[in-house]
């Protein structure tokens, strides 16, 4: 049967590519659908700023009449001028085990992205670094976590089949919590909170989180920016209040925590637990009872996911990072927590991945952004 593309421009083409992949993943035995109102929102120009400096296009793949894949272009101009580059992204690839129709949707955003005047190609990435970015090439046995990419593992191979080569490796570490820490491990907390004159902050109601989210997420964006962390834009005080809408409903306090320095925010870690079971009860909706089964996932679960972290870089190397772990670490123990998963670490920053080491971490999944010359 013949293949075409076509540009979404309708609802109805909306709903299609949004739920296209519970199709493709029926099967999959550790694939999580996402929160649907979240995707709903994500693709909103009315509710996502990022369309407000992004060229975007969606496109649907069609074979007799059936969508078979899917797949969203993204010129993120901020960014390019940012960094003074001409890169256009791809994202929300997905099909079934059919390199032809791989191949006509990544091509067709490469055309795409050469009438937009752009000379590279990365992905995949979405709008902003807080998007997932990166196909899992390492870990397919192992559930995803929320914020990224469960892919089938076929699925690299096409796009490095199409002249794809590696741009950036993320690495995911495995914590698991010993019944208590050593004695030693209270001992050092200890002599860096009186040597750098440290205090921790803990919240514990949501509207104490919500106090501190604000300066919390600033000071991720001066941190960011002066390190100059890959994909990542500074962002404006609406996106920042966006994302946190996004996420607090679903935080919990006990797991949010700060360093104080001179009465200012040193650094922060903010920590989810896993809430995949629930998710998958309730299909990624959250009516009629999609919250419950969340909420319930929520308080049974025995992983925690870190989410969020940044420490200023004047009160770096001060120890400010092993007290924020050996918090969140101390919280997780109360909570019946028994592994840790620490997101996205940059395959380069040794830094932290020094400290989850030091904790006992393993590397279980690697994920790759990839790169083309257009």
């Amino acid at each position: 049967m013949g293949l075409s593309v076509r540009q979404v421009t309708c609802r109805r083409d909306l709903r299609r590519f949004i739920f296209l992949p519970e199709k493709i993943h029926a099967r999959h035995r550790n694939w999580v659908p996402p929160l649907y109102f979240d995707e709903w929102n994500h693709l909103s120009p009315a509710r996502n700023r990022a369309f407000s400096y992004c060229e975007t296009t969606l496109l649907l793949a069609l074979q007799g009449g059936d969508v078979v894949g899917r797949i969203l272009g993204i010129v993120n101009h901020r960014h390019n001028r940012y960094k003074g580059q001409r890169t256009a992204r791809f994202a929300c690839l997905e099909t079934r085990e059919d390199e032809r129709v791989v191949n006509t949707l990544v091509g067709s955003v490469e055309d795409w992205a050469r009438r937009q005047g752009m000379s590279r190609i990365i992905g995949p990435y979405g709008f902003t670094d807080q998007d997932p970015e990166g196909f899992l090439i390492e870990g397919f046995e192992h559930a995803p976590t929320i914020g990224t990419y469960y892919n089938f593992e076929w699925m690299p191979r096409f796009v490095e089949r199409q002249g794809y080569a590696k741009e950036v490796d993320y690495v995911t570490y495995r914590i698991e919590l010993p019944p208590s820490f050593p004695e030693k491990y209270h001992r050092m907390r200890e002599r860096i909170e009186r040597r750098g004159n440290l205090e921790v902050v803990r919240a514990r109601t949501k509207r104490e989180a919500k106090a501190w989210a604000g300066p919390a997420l600033r000071l991720m964006n001066e941190s960011y920016s002066q390190e100059g962390i890959y994909g990542f834009t500074p962002m404006d005080e609406k996106e920042m209040g966006r994302l946190l809408r996004r996420y607090l409903p679903l935080l919990d306090p006990r797991f949010l925590k700060g360093v104080k320095r001179r009465e200012e925010l040193a650094g922060f870690v903010i920590g989810i637990p896993d809430f995949n079971e629930g998710i998958r009860r309730a299909r990624g909706r959250l009516l009629p009872f999609g919250f419950f089964h969340i909420l319930r996932a929520m308080k049974k679960t025995r992983q925690l996911v870190l989410l969020l972290g940044a420490i200023r870089q004047e009160d770096r190397g001060l120890g400010v990072d092993l007290l924020l772990l050996m918090e969140m670490g101390l919280s997780a123990q109360e909570a019946g927590i028994q592994v840790v998963d620490t997101h996205h670490q940059m395959e380069t920053n040794r830094k932290i991945r020094a400290v989850s080491e030091w904790l006992g971490g393993s590397v279980y999944k690697r994920y790759r952004v990839y790169q083309k010359a257009l």
